[in-house]
């Protein structure tokens, strides 16, 4: 866990950021409206990485927008973890033992619990056997005893009352009380738990391997992005759209670089799909307009079309929308 007054530290493995603690996640969503997407999704279904789990992969525009506001520091992960000393390995080898333990004495005593209750119900039923047993011979006796009496008054002889006695107790039930042996400890499955987060290893050294600028983690060869006039025009319009308290999605699937909403995606649907122009001399077919409009249109959202000055850093909006139609 990052502490929430301090950078929220994005790990970089092969020139992707990652964020592994879910108060960093939580914080990045609330404090800064970014959404990333999570590893192993793809990006262009909206909203999957809501519901699933760590860990969070920023997009390269969120990345350089979080270290440039001084919100997060980049860490060049894979050399963060120096080699681990016998000490080191001996502790971490003992923490697992004692997790394992504490495991089996869990599953060992809800075994038990269930063995015992087990041992209970069988003992009621037991017991319930027992009394009907008792029942079923007072009525043979009786049925006798009637049988009897019914005879005699034909023979004349005196009526031999029954044996009636029901003290002797019924059969032995069938049934035997399993009560087994807890399984052994070798026996028994259990977890090995992996943090998420490396921060808990005594051999993780972040702080050597950090940057807190975009040229410093450029230059130590872990981060290149942006290298282009491309990608600081997007750079730019994604500043210029969220600086203006809009939430910002992968918008691949709707034909342009961006979902624009409102507000939270979780209770918004995104207004516009923004299309960045690296140039605001760059040439628009006019088939390309009309294909952005009717798309728009029929996916009931305005197409923005987001033209970037490189040499003012600043950014014009130009929106198409069919009037009257759709």
């Amino acid at each position: 866990m990052s502490d929430e007054e301090g950078p929220i530290p994005l790990r970089v493995a092969n020139k992707k950021a990652y964020v592994w603690d879910v108060e960093d996640v939580a914080r990045i969503r609330s404090q800064y409206r970014l959404c990333g997407v999570l590893a192993g999704t793809l990006p262009h279904l909206s909203q999957q990485n809501v519901f699933l789990g760590l860990p969070l992969v920023l997009l390269p525009e969120e990345t350089v927008l979080l270290v440039e506001l001084g919100a997060a520091v980049l860490i060049d992960d894979p050399s963060a973890y120096d080699k681990p000393s016998s000490a080191q390995l001996e502790k971490w080898n003992e923490e697992q033992k004692e997790s394992i333990k504490t495991q089996i004495a869990l599953i060992e005593t809800r075994n038990a619990k269930k063995n015992s209750e087990n041992v209970l119900t069988e003992e009621a039923l037991r017991k319930r056997q027992e009394r009907a047993e008792r029942r079923r011979a007072l009525a043979q006796a009786q049925a006798a005893e009637q049988e009897a009496s019914e005879a005699s008054l034909f023979s004349g002889d005196a009526p031999t009352p029954a044996a009636t006695s029901t003290d002797a107790g019924p059969p032995a039930s069938t049934a035997e009380v399993n009560n087994p042996q807890a399984s052994s400890s070798s026996l028994i499955s259990h977890t090995i738990t992996v943090p998420g987060p490396s921060s808990s290893l005594d051999w993780y050294t972040p702080h050597p391997h950090s940057h807190s600028t975009i040229e410093s983690a450029r230059a130590a060869g872990i981060w290149d992005y942006p290298s282009n006039l491309q990608e600081r025009a997007q750079c730019g319009v994604f500043r210029g759209l969220w600086e203006q308290g809009n939430y910002l999605g992968v918008g691949i699937k709707f034909g342009g670089e961006y979902l624009v909403y409102p507000g939270d995606p979780l209770r918004y649907h995104s207004h516009f799909v923004a299309t960045v122009i690296e140039s605001p001399t760059m040439t628009l077919r006019p088939m390309e307009i009309v294909a952005h409009g009717r798309l728009g249109t029929a996916t009931k959202k305005s197409h923005l079309l987001c033209g970037w000055d490189d040499e003012k850093k600043e950014v014009s909006y130009l929106s198409i929308a069919w009037a009257g139609f759709g």
